[in-house]
């Protein structure tokens, strides 16, 4: 499905090097101020142009069409959409026969008969991923004082940023990194257990951006090698204050009060410039091949913003079934 959400809900069309790309959101609350020029300060933190991003550049400014009028929202379906202008569909011809290992072409061939749009990935590129920033933006305006945070904290397994995508730039190759996010102000309360829980909820829409390899909430794995004594945060006031956070703000699925921390690994890049191997579909015979276009050396530089958007996308719609849920208390 291309749809995620119970009230806050997103639904996403569009590919890659299609003529445009878009969102529907439906369940945003009337009255929230919206203006173009508030989606430009997340777009920009998304786009390329620092070392080791890719050189295609969109202007992607959005283009609002239903549910807004005179700078606010009305609470019918706001749709959006940003044109695709920079594109250069010969660059993944080659690919119908060879497809390339860590992308979605021969899976995507095989699920839909070879229908697909595989310009630049179709439906599957990290181009779509613009789409959940936008999202993002709205509701992060629902979540109001609550605050996202997200960064790099390992590129290339070094700590040392710079170091770790440089090793990768010297081996003509590409890296992958760990993102760290981390959201305070939540208030005690959210989450749906069972499954419908904070992190089941943040793993679904997390995993939905691609490169996503894992994710880890607090302690994480660390928490395998720990005493229970250890790992248990002790309670210090009634507004669930602790004295540690390795639960990091969630305990039975439910947020605690306390700072929601977690992380998520973030895989190299398919496209490497390396030469690699792959079945030629055609000929039947293994060889040897190198993908050609424009792609991110380390997409972990760009996933920061576009984590926070999928983080506040979850919470905006459990703080919108919180408050459905209330009745006199």
């Amino acid at each position: 499905m291309n749809s995620f959400g119970r009230i806050f809900k997103i639904s996403l069309f569009g590919e890659s090097h299609g003529p445009q790309i878009g969102l529907t959101l439906d369940g945003v609350p009337a009255g929230i101020p919206l203006e173009v020029a508030d989606f430009e300060y997340d777009i920009n933190r998304r786009k390329p142009g620092s070392v080791g991003t890719t050189t295609r550049v969109e202007d992607d400014v959005p283009k609002i069409i239903s549910g807004h009028f005179q700078g606010f929202t009305t609470g019918a379906p706001l749709t959006i959409i940003f044109e695709n202008k920079n594109t250069q569909s010969k660059d993944y011809e080659s690919f119908r026969a060879t497809p390339r290992p860590g992308h979605a072409d021969f899976v995507a061939s095989k699920k839909f008969f070879g229908f697909e749009d595989y310009r630049g990935g179709g439906h599957f590129s990290g181009r779509l991923t613009l789409l959940l920033v936008a999202a993002g933006v709205i509701a992060k305006k629902i979540l109001k004082n609550i605050d996202i945070q997200a960064n790099v904290i390992e590129i290339g397994g070094e700590k040392n940023l710079e170091k770790g995508l440089q090793r990768a730039i010297d081996a003509h190759d590409s890296v992958g990194g760990i993102v760290e996010c981390r959201v305070q102000n939540l208030p005690i309360g959210w989450g749906e257990p069972f499954f419908d829980s904070v992190e089941s909820l943040i793993a679904h829409a997390v995993f939905s951006i691609p490169a996503i390899r894992g994710i880890e909430f607090g302690t994480g794995f660390k928490a395998a090698s720990m005493f229970g004594s250890e790992h248990n945060d002790a309670i210090l006031n009634k507004e669930g204050s602790t004295a540690t956070n390795h639960a990091g703000g969630v305990v039975g699925g439910i947020t605690n009060g306390n700072e929601l921390v977690f992380r998520v690994a973030v895989k190299p890049t398919s496209s490497t410039p390396k030469f690699q191997q792959s079945i030629n579909l055609k000929s039947n015979e293994i060889e040897s091949f190198v993908v050609k276009g424009r792609h991110d050396l380390c997409i972990a530089l760009r996933v920061p913003v576009v984590l926070e958007a999928v983080t506040a996308m979850v919470l905006a719609d459990l703080s919108l079934i919180s408050n459905a849920s209330k009745w006199n208390h």
